[in-house]
Order: structure tokens, then C-alpha cells, then sequence
């Protein structure tokens, strides 16, 4: 499940690559994505001098301990004129470096925010600020900070090191554009191979695509409208935007040379991780006599003809726009499918809609975004990185909601080919949600979240009638979500009227999912736990944060076992399967490779599928049970349990 952009609903899906390409220019300004040479000691970030103690001074007040996202305070910021207008003006921009740091400074001072992605995102706009002043000895302190609160190792040694080593050029005088190929070429060839190659493939393919141009067409497409809609930054828009004014300024000339220093060292070391996932895998086609287990693909929509021997039918429906069966749904002969505004429809496969004749070109696009992030040299690749580096800003806008579509059209029948993948007696229920896949979402109201409420407690019912055992959801909702929606579009008087309005709505919709699985207890749901690197408790993320017993969360690691950067965690999270580069059907014949939670989701709801194949007697309870006392731990962290289809199966003897 994809939740790595915070304004657009293509965050629920696992493949939204246009948020990838925002996450990528942002992610240069605070300095991920980029390697640091050594691993960090424990520093503590400078604060303001104490005043000296009085016998009769009161002590300092104790900090407001903060137990979830929404509890912050909201800061915004004046909108003076466009975007473009005030990333173009040096004045207002240190103005509003000024005012953002001081925010997130109080933020720290008054607030105990123990939720690590929270503190590290603080830490990461600070750090960014540093950089784009040139206050180097206090970024190199906020960069050790940061590095000190990271537990995925890749992610560590992916953090900083381009920002690092343009210190170290500048500070040692002479030609600084030799010296920092040196240094950043020094820092690189220290790097472990196993434990950084997605990483460093992943930077090469930013370096080499991103551009001012493209830069500026991310502003003007995804952030533009939210501002001008609000009449105000709230502090996501405010630090994005110095995110952006730094990597035009700093970043962006130095990718010529990160490109070709992570191409060379590529080159250098490329052999392929071992791919511990083929040994672990259980594959049901050479059994016979079995029963068919019928398996609820909730997602944007699945495309039956992928499938012709393995979907679930009605056999007393038929297509003829009625309800022949009376069972209060029209056409159901594969499942039932749902709007954008929660209203039942009859379309299991997303309508192409505004994207008509665009369908080749976003599938085109996206497996070379994919294969550029992944440093594969296809002419995909070739294709859109050339397209992406000439990209004027007034494209970038229309590239990106055909991405989006693409992806959102390919989601469900992606997951639903994993989901069923060696078990040829899975039969796929579809249940169909719409998300958005415009640059600019359609804001969330009251009545819309009260009628998806209902759709998912009339799904769930819809689940049970027809004998389903397990379900994968590689999709939810977060109060930050809903929050940008309202944002994007205007909704609301103030930001602390949005903030009330977006909770009161992601407590609906959890009240109402939440309910649908509690009314279904002999179905396991199974669920992606995010995209975000993030706590789903902490950011108010349904349903990873739900804590039921016919529910597992899980996480992403890639193909040797280890934690992929993206995947987010919490103590709800049960186990970790493969979700990077899976290879799936998606729409009209095709297959794709592509990753997130969302892939790792229906990979244990396969495993989940095969043991109910093979024991249908089991409970959700015993299920979840078998596949926990399967999973091995993880080399790299003893806590990640890492599903193993063939042990788990073995325990049913």
C-alpha cells in the first residue's frame, strides 16, 4: 500500500509513481537517498543557551507528551503571490526558512514526540535549512542526529552522504568540483554492496532525471493548487517548498557527477542479491483433489480476463444491467465495485474516463520509471529518462495524473495475480474502491466518509455470503490524507478547522472498517502496512493501526530478506514478506514488476490462501498462529519475522 505522498489518494496504492518522483526531489533536499560514509555516533542537536538557575526560578515546565500526528500544533505561513514567485525571491524565502525553523524548533522544546519518523522529519527540515544557509557545523550535528535514530541499515548508509561530501569540497578550497567527485567517490567505494545496491540503483536513476524543469513542474502541478486553494502554506507546503529551492540551488548540479559516480560504482560491484524467496515458496499446482478457496481482492479493481480460470462467479447473476438474483446488486458476476464517492456500480476494472487512449502511454511510463529507479537498462528506461529531463514545467502536470492513473488501473490485478500465485484453486471475489488519480484529489466531506463507512461494512457482509477466507486490503486512509485533500481544495475557514474536520472524517471511516472486519471474524484480513518509513499508530493510519485478531499488518523487506526503506512498522505489524520488484499480471495481458507493502500484502494473503486450501477447517486465529510460528527472523533484525510458505505448511503434519 502506498502511502508515500500526503496529498493525492494515489498514496494508498503501492505504486503511485508519481509520488515517488515528489518523494525523490524532496528527499534530495533533506538529504536521503544518499549514502553516509561512516555509521553515526549519538550528538545532540544544538539548542539555545539556559538561563542561569535561581534558587527561586521555577523549573522548566515538563514537555506535552504527543501520542498521535494530530495532536502537533498546526503552523502555517503567508502565501505572497505563486509558488514560482516566491521560490524565485531570495527574500521571501529566507523569511520563510526563518519562521519554519522556528516552528519545528518550539515544536521540539514543548512537545515529547517519541514517534521516530516525526522526530526525523523535524530533524531532516532542519538539516535542509542548515545546508541551503551553509551553516555547515550544524547540519553536519543534525545529520549525525538523524543518522542516530535509523534502524534499517540501508537507510543509513543512504542518508546524507552527496550533502556530506560538498561540505568537506567547499570547506578544503581549490577546485571544489574535483574534490567533491573525490569525495563523494571515496564515500561510496566504502559502501557494503548487499546491504545498499537498491539504494544506490534507485539514486543513479534520480540523478540522471531530475531537472529544474521537472522541479518546477512539481510545484506548479501538486503544490500550486493546494496553496492558491488555501490562501496559505501549511508547514508540509512551507517545507517542501525549501526542500525544492534547495535542490535547484545545490542539488541539482551535482547530479551529473552522482550519477556517474554511482554508475561507476555500480558497475564495479553489480552482482545480483541472492533471492532467498524461490526456496521458501509453496506451490499447490501438481496437488490434486482440493477444494477451491475463494479469496476477497479489496482493491481498485481487477481485471477478470487476466484471470479466466480463477475468479470467483455468481452463477445466478448475469450481465444485463438488473439484478437478476435479487441479492440487491446489479451484475455481480465477479464481485461488486464502489465510486469515488462510495456509490455502487457495476465496473470491477476502473473506467478509463479522462484517460481514454492514454492506457499504452502510462504503462509505457511507468515500467521506465521503474526500470530508471532500479538503474535497468531497458529502452523504457532510455525513453522516459530522456523525456523527463527535457520535461518543461507546464508537462510535467499531465505526465503525472496518466502515471497515476496507470497505476491506480493496475494495482488491484496486480495484487490479485500474487494474491494467487501456485494456487490454482483460488478464486478471486473482487471488491472494487475508487481513489483519485488527479494532481489536485477530490476532497473528502462528511457524507462521503459516512457512505464508504457503509460500503465497508456492506462489503464485508458481501465477503461472508459468498464464502470468502481471506481478503488483502493494499490500501487505507490517514488523517494526513484526508487532511490534504481539504487542503487542496479550499475546504474549511482555517488550518485548525481542517485539522478537526480531517480527524472527525478518519474516525468514521475507521469506526466503520473496523466494524466490517469485527462483523466477519471467519475471514482473515490481510493488510499492507504502508509506504510511508513511518509509525501507522502514530499517523493515524487505518487499517494498519487496527488491532484485531482476523488482522495482520504487514511489512515489506526485498528479495534477500531485508527491510526495504519505504515499508512503515508498528507493534501492530506480524510479519514481513518480499515487496520489492514483484512480478504480476496487470491489465490486458500484460505483466509488470513493481513494489511496495502492497506487494508484500498479498503475498501472506497467498500463504494464507494455500493453508485454507489445504485445511479448510482452519480459523482465522490458527491461521495467523502458523504463519507467525513458520517465519524465520531476519538476518539483518532478529525482530522481522519473514513469512516461509514450505515451514509453515509443513506444521499442518
Amino acid at each position: 500500500m502506498i502511502r508515500f505522498q500526503k496529498t493525492a489518494a494515489l498514496s494508498r496504492l503501492s505504486i503511485g509513481l508519481a509520488a515517488i518522483a515528489l518523494a525523490a526531489v524532496v528527499g534530495c533536499g533533506y538529504g536521503d537517498g544518499y549514502p553516509v560514509k561512516t555509521a553515526p555516533e549519538v550528538v545532540e542537536v544544538p539548542a539555545a543557551p539556559a538561563a542561569p538557575a535561581t534558587p527561586d526560578a521555577p523549573p522548566p515546565p515538563a514537555k506535552i507528551k504527543i501520542t498521535s500526528l494530530d495532536e502537533l500544533p498546526v503552523h502555517t505561513y503567508p502565501l505572497e503571490g505563486t509558488l514560482t514567485e516566491m521560490l524565485n525571491n531570495p527574500e521571501v524565502m529566507s523569511t520563510l526558512r526563518n519562521a519554519y525553523r522556528k516552528d519545528i524548533e518550539s515544536d521540539l522544546a514543548r512537545y515529547q514526540i517519541d514517534d521516530v519518523a516525526t522526530l526525523q522529519g523535524k530533524y531532516r527540515s532542519l538539516y535542509t535549512i542548515a545546508l541551503a544557509e551553509k551553516r555547515y557545523p550544524d547540519a553536519r550535528v543534525l545529520l549525525n542526529r538523524i543518522r542516530s535514530m535509523e534502524d534499517k541499515e540501508s537507510t543509513r548508509l543512504m542518508t546524507g552522504l552527496v550533502s556530506e561530501a560538498r561540505i568537506r569540497a567547499q570547506m578544503g578550497g581549490g577546485d571544489t568540483d574535483q574534490k567533491f567527485r573525490q569525495e563523494l567517490t571515496a564515500a561510496v567505494n566504502e559502501l557494503p554492496w548487499d546491504v545498499v545496491q537498491d539504494a544506490v540503483k534507485s539514486g543513479k536513476g534520480r540523478a540522471e532525471f531530475l531537472s529544474e524543469g521537472f522541479v518546477m513542474g512539481m510545484v506548479q502541478s501538486q503544490m500550486e493548487p493546494a496553496a492558491q486553494a488555501a490562501g496559505e502554506l501549511n508547514a508540509d507546503l512551507a517545507g517542501g517548498l525549501i526542500s525544492m529551492r534547495y535542490a535547484i540551488d545545490e542539488v541539482l548540479p551535482l547530479n551529473p557527477v552522482v550519477a556517474e559516480v554511482y554508475g561507476e560504482y555500480i558497475a564495479a560491484n553489480d552482482r545480483v542479491k541472492e533471492n532467498i524467496w524461490p526456496a521458501r515458496d509453496l506451490d499447490l499446482g501438481k496437488r490434486a483433489g482440493l477444494k477451491p478457496v475463494v479469496l476477497g481482492i479489496w482493491d481498485s479493481g481487477v481485471d477478470a480476463e487476466s484471470f479466466p480460470h480463477q475468479m470467483w462467479t455468481n452463477p445466478n447473476e448475469k450481465v444485463d444491467g438488473k439484478d437478476t438474483d435479487g441479492n440487491g446488486w446489479i451484475d455481480d458476476v465477479h464481485g461488486i465495485a464502489f465510486d469515488l464517492d462510495g456509490r455502487a456500480n457495476s465496473y470491477l476494472l476502473h473506467p478509463l474516463g479522462d484517460q481514454a487512449g492514454k492506457l499504452d502511454s502510462a504503462f509505457e511510463y511507468m515500467q521506465g520509471f521503474q526500470d530508471l529507479l532500479s538503474a535497468i537498462d531497458s529502452p523504457e528506461a532510455s525513453a522516459m529518462n530522456k523525456r523527463l529531463s527535457e520535461m518543461q514545467a507546464d508537462e510535467v502536470g499531465d505526465l503525472m495524473t496518466t502515471l497515476s492513473f496507470g497505476g491506480l488501473y493496475a494495482h488491484g490485478t496486480h495484487v490479485a495475480g500474487i494474491a494467487m500465485e501456485g494456487n490454482p484453486f483460488a478464486r478471486a471475489l473482487v471488491a472494487r474502491i475508487t481513489f483519485d488519480y488527479h494532481q489536485t484529489p477530490q476532497a473528502m466531506t462528511m457524507e462521503t466518509a459516512q457512505r464508504l463507512a457503509r460500503d465497508y461494512v456492506a462489503t464485508a457482509k458481501y465477503f461472508r455470503e459468498n464464502g470468502v477466507r481471506a481478503v488483502n486490503m493494499s490500501w487505507g486512509w490517514s488523517y494526513t490524507e484526508i487532511l490534504g485533500s481539504l487542503e487542496a481544495n479550499g475546504v474549511g475557514q482555517s488550518a485548525e478547522e481542517r485539522s478537526k474536520m480531517a480527524r472527525e472524517m478518519i474516525n468514521v471511516l475507521s469506526d466503520g472498517l473496523k466494524q466490517a472486519m469485527i462483523d466477519s471474524p471467519g475471514i482473515l484480513f490481510v493488510s499492507a502496512a504502508g509506504n510511508d518509513d513511518n509509525d501507522v499508530e502514530f499517523d493515524v493510519v487505518i487499517p494498519s493501526s487496527f488491532d484485531l485478531p482476523n488482522l495482520m499488518i504487514i511489512g515489506a523487506v526485498d528479495q534477500a530478506g531485508e527491510p526495504t526503506s519505504f515499508t512503515s512498522g508498528g507493534r501492530n505489524v506480524r510479519v514481513y514478506a518480499n515487496g520489492f520488484q514483484v512480478e504480476s499480471e496487470v491489465p490486458h495481458g500484460r505483466t509488470m514488476k513493481m513494489s511496495g507493502t502492497s506487494m508484500a500484502s498479498p503475498n501472506v494473503c497467498n500463504l494464507a490462501g494455500k493453508l485454507f486450501t489445504l485445511k479448510p477447517s482452519l480459523t482465522p486465529a490458527e491461521v495467523v498462529s502458523l504463519i507467525e510460528q513458520g517465519a524465520t527472523p531476519a538476518e539483518a533484525d532478529a525482530n522481522l519475522l519473514l513469512i516461509h510458505p514450505k515451514k509453515t505448511a509443513e506444521l499442518l503434519k
